[in-house]
């Protein structure tokens, strides 16, 4: 099979690669470029775990030839922490969008997230200050198998908060007085419905997880 010699800027970083004309963007990030925050979910297109930052639109990596890709710009879930919104929150060493996925247990399974956090990045940069059905519409694309949609969504609305120089709200997670409500079996239900249990050690204030 003959290849192709292209270059794509990945993270601020110029790459050179030789690839066949078939392989996929997403196999070339993960695969020839090591940056393997980029997850595969479907190989369809349907449940957005590749969604990658390109040139300026959320795109769907296992959708691209990397081919398509040459010339362009692609930011990755690796590259998030070194753009320059990244330290304007809580956190030095975090995105904004990625520090609300912390502090509003967007995570959960952590198998969307990539993708999510992506999503989340190309809406901001279109609308800095997202309704929340605005937000709902434009991660629509992109699945949660953890079906925890509701802190995705507070997630995003905190990196809003930070980016429009307002005060974020407290985490549920480690302020649990702030919101969630206390399990049954002693645990934080953080609300999202994804069964995390996450749990605090009695007589401290947003304590470790057990």
């Amino acid at each position: 099979m003959s290849t192709k010699d292209i270059t794509i800027t990945v993270n601020g970083t110029e790459k050179e690669l030789s690839v066949e004309p078939r392989r996929l963007l997403v196999h070339a990030i993960r695969e020839d470029l090591d940056l393997t925050g980029t997850h595969i979910g479907c190989d369809t297109g349907n449940c957005g775990a590749c969604t990658v930052y390109k040139d300026g639109e959320a795109v769907k990596s296992c959708l691209m030839f990397a081919v398509q890709a040459d010339g362009a710009e692609v930011t990755t879930v690796e590259g998030m922490a070194d753009l320059p919104e990244a330290g304007m929150g809580r956190m030095d060493d975090l995105h904004p969008i990625q520090e609300g996925f912390r502090y509003m247990h967007g995570l959960q399974c952590g198998y969307c997230t990539p993708g999510m956090i992506m999503a989340g990045k190309a809406l901001l940069e279109k609308d800095a200050d997202p309704s929340e059905a605005t937000i709902r519409e434009n991660i629509s694309g992109n699945l949660c198998r953890c079906t925890g949609y509701q802190n995705i969504v507070k997630s995003i609305q905190y990196a809003a908060d930070v980016l429009n120089d307002r005060e974020p709200p407290e985490s549920p997670v480690e302020h649990p007085e702030s919101g969630g409500e206390t399990a049954a079996d002693g645990g934080f239900d953080c609300g999202a419905g994804c069964g995390c249990d996450v749990t605090f050690e009695s007589g401290t204030e947003g304590g470790e997880e057990r």
